[in-house]
């Protein structure tokens, strides 16, 4: 089931969306990232560019996130 979160929408919009230079040029498995709010950061699937936000942390949990994948916590063993 799909849920669409129009705050999260109304937040980031259309524009300020990143994905990783690996997602190569078709997209592929990607997700993109938008940090263009200050004290938020949205995360949505980089096959539907005009979707809804997937995700949505405040600046401390992304840097808590990122933090915890640069330290290998989400890898597989």
């Amino acid at each position: 089931m799909r849920h669409e979160n129009p705050a999260s929408q109304q937040v980031f919009g259309a524009t300020g969306w990143r994905r990783a230079s690996l997602c190569g040029p078709n997209g592929g498995n990607c997700v993109e990232v938008n940090a263009k709010n200050p004290g938020y950061v949205g995360v949505r699937d980089s096959k539907r560019l005009t979707g809804e936000v997937i995700l949505q942390f405040d600046a401390s949990a992304w840097t808590r996130f990122l933090t915890g994948m640069r330290a290998g916590t989400f890898d597989r063993e």
